[in-house]
C-alpha cells in the first residue's frame, strides 16, 4: 500500500503530497482500513467521522 493518509482529515491520497480535502501536508503511509464515502450528507458513518466531502478515508492512523 503506497497510498498516504492525511493526519488532519484522514483522507487517503494516491498521488502528491498535499491533501485535496483539507490542504494539509501532514501525511502518513502508516494507516489501516478504509471507507469510501459517496454522499456524506446522508451517511451516518461520515457524520460519526466528521467527514463532509466525498472520497476515500482511512479508519485508523498510526502515530
Amino acid at each position: 500500500m503506497g497510498d498516504k493518509a492525511c493526519k488532519e482529515c484522514k483522507r487517503v491520497i494516491e498521488k502528491g503530497n498535499v491533501c485535496p480535502g483539507c490542504g494539509g501536508t501532514n501525511l502518513t503511509t502508516s494507516w489501516k482500513g478504509a471507507v469510501i464515502i459517496f454522499n456524506p450528507q446522508e451517511s451516518e458513518i461520515a457524520n460519526n467521522m466528521g467527514i463532509s466531502l466525498p472520497g476515500k478515508y482511512a479508519l485508523r492512523l498510526s502515530k
